[in-house]
């Protein structure tokens, strides 16, 4: 099992941030999201189920991102999902965005990435923990650099 949870402040208006974590802002955050499409509920509550298709190589896999939480306030927005990736990685993470001012915000990436099976249990002893925290630092800064951009 790995678990992280990172921060990152960004420059940028905490309205500004939650937009790019939106279903038709998804791509530019997660870049080897190649379709994210809403097949129950609705995108801003809990309860909604997406159907992503992801790519890494020549890897494509396809399966349901459930949102757990979604909560959208003035000064503190939060989302938490869930997939099983592969059928063997059972992955749930969240976003937590603070307002620290009007033109600043923090970002708390937190997560879990289990084995769902003996093969995903097997690679993740397998795994080095130095790879998994590139994945996560690389995330934070593509969301920062993207909405300090576009600010």
């Amino acid at each position: 099992m790995i678990t992280w949870k990172e921060e990152i402040l960004i420059d940028a208006n905490i309205e500004h941030v939650w937009d790019l974590f939106t279903d038709k802002n998804i791509k530019r955050i997660m870049p080897k999201v190649m379709s994210h499409e809403l097949v129950e509920g609705e995108e801003t509550e809990a309860g909604a189920k997406h159907q992503q298709t992801y790519s890494e190589g020549k890897r494509v896999e396809t399966y349901t991102v459930h949102t757990l939480a979604y909560e959208d306030h003035e000064n503190e927005k939060f989302k938490k999902i869930s997939f099983v990736l592969g059928k063997a990685f059972d992955i749930t993470f969240s976003f937590r965005l603070l307002k620290e001012s009007e033109q600043q915000t923090r970002l708390i990436y937190e997560g879990v990435n289990k084995g769902a099976n003996f093969v995903g249990k097997a690679m993740m002893k397998l795994a080095g923990k130095k790879q998994d925290n590139k994945v996560v630092f690389e995330f934070l800064e593509r969301v920062k650099s993207e909405a300090e951009r576009t600010s």
